[in-house]
Parts: structure tokens; C-alpha cells; sequence
């Protein structure tokens, strides 16, 4: 079994340059793995979604399929979650809403150009 040594590792920190990028090696702001990435594929149209599974009951709007990269989709969440003054997250191309926002949230998405509709029931 060979011994880990540190030329293994790839560097995720110098005090030089702050934050790495792992895949890429270059510093964070400086990365082109994240600009290279391209936006997930879809149908062209946004979905929201209600849902409280798994969260103790508590309601949380979920919209799948905007056609933005990661980045975006991150200041997307920022906008959606001071319109509807609530809090919220992005991750794995999703958006999570808390609360029941769904009418505010189908407005504020197809103000902005986006092919919004409810999916579920």
C-alpha cells in the first residue's frame, strides 16, 4: 500500500493566492473550470414544485429547470428570496424556497422571461 504524501493532495489554500480550485488548480477567482461549465439541459420550462417530506412539515417551494450555470442560479436564489422575504438555498441546480410562495414566485419568474409553471398537485 503506498503512503500518502503531500504532492498527492491537491492545494485547496495558500496564504499567497487564498482559496484554490481543486480541479483546475488555479485561484478561486481566477478558475476556469466553473466559467467552462454549461447550463443543464431541460425543456425550456421552469418548475415549482411544493413539498414538505422530509422537513418536518415546514413547506418549501422548489423550482427545477432554469436554464442558468451554477453561479447564476445562486444570485437567482438571492433575488427570489429578498422578493419574497424569506430564506432559502441553491444547490445541485435547484432552487429552494421556504414557505408557500408559489404564486409570488410563478409571477417574479415570468416577469423575468422565464416559461414558468406549477408542476405536482
Amino acid at each position: 500500500m503506498k503512503k500518502s504524501t503531500s504532492s498527492d493532495a491537491p492545494v485547496v489554500y495558500t496564504s499567497e493566492f487564498g482559496r484554490m480550485c481543486p480541479g483546475c488548480g488555479k485561484p478561486a477567482k481566477d478558475c476556469i473550470c466553473r466559467k467552462n461549465s454549461a447550463a443543464p439541459a431541460g425543456d425550456g420550462a421552469v418548475r415549482l414544485r411544493r413539498e414538505t417530506k422530509g422537513r418536518g412539515g415546514k413547506t418549501v417551494i422548489v423550482i427545477t429547470g432554469v436554464p442558468v450555470d451554477a453561479a447564476a442560479l445562486t444570485i437567482l436564489a438571492g433575488e427570489l428570496k429578498k422578493r419574497c422575504g424569506c430564506g432559502g438555498t441553491a444547490k445541485d441546480g435547484v432552487i429552494e424556497i421556504q414557505g408557500d410562495h408559489a404564486d409570488v414566485l410563478l409571477a417574479e419568474l415570468t416577469k423575468r422571461g422565464y416559461k414558468a409553471k406549477r408542476a405536482g398537485g
